[in-house]
């Protein structure tokens, strides 16, 4: 049994791996956490301790075999609770996080198995990400960001890379949400802005936000 400060840290070196392949550093997980360093050193020591970790100065952190098992048990609850909250609760996609980031801890397989039946095993939550199985098993997307489409191309929107309470209102006060189709139109070499059409509207976006959303080539 772990507490919910270690499985948010289990969690955060999870997301962190797949930027620093070869460890993350301290400095990166307190950035992340936004805490000091001091704290996260403390904790490091303490998940190590309990064979969560594997960590060698100098060369960052690792999440052991058990660690990512449990990382992928937080970050499972965590999405099938937001795919509960905008399905069956009716909340916004922008609503979701700080909710599912609370109900992520609770303990009990039971529920998160029957919660995952009732939902009809959803693959992906409310913004895209995919959700792991029972297993822990993870499916793997055919998907890039809208700034790396060609110019004359689409793509389905399938998900976001920035899940801020910000950047969702911003796509639906423009209608962008998952499964619409986005055309790239044209592009502006000077500000990286691109012209993108979305049914018969076309909407300038500038680099951020292209740089955001995930989509699924069409062609």
């Amino acid at each position: 049994m772990f507490s919910l400060s270690e499985e948010n840290y289990l969690k955060a070196i999870f997301h962190l791996e797949k930027k620093y392949s070869g460890g993350v550093s301290t400095n990166a997980l307190a950035e992340e956490m936004e805490t000091k360093a001091s704290s996260v050193t403390d904790m490091v020591k303490k998940l190590s301790d309990k064979k969560l970790v594997k960590y060698r100065k100098y060369q960052g952190v690792q999440l052991s075999d058990i660690g990512k098992k449990t990382a992928v048990e937080v970050i499972r609850k965590h999405r099938l609770w937001e795919v509960f909250l905008v399905e069956k609760l009716n909340f916004s996609w922008d609503e979701v996080h700080d909710i599912a980031e609370q109900l992520e801890h609770i303990k009990s397989e039971k529920l998160t198995d029957e919660l995952d039946k009732f939902l009809g095993h959803p693959k992906r939550d409310p913004h895209g990400d995919p959700i792991p199985d029972a297993e822990g098993n993870f499916r793997i997307a055919n998907k890039m960001l809208l700034a790396d489409l060609k110019e004359g191309h689409a793509g389905i929107c399938v998900g976001v890379k920035d899940s801020s309470t910000e950047f969702l209102r911003y796509l639906d006060k423009n209608e962008i949400t998952l499964g619409k189709t986005i055309k790239v139109v044209q592009r502006e070499e000077y500000d990286e802005s691109v012209l993108i059409e979305i049914g018969q509207s076309e909407l300038r976006v500038s680099k951020t936000i292209s740089n955001n959303l995930f989509v699924k080539p069409t062609e």
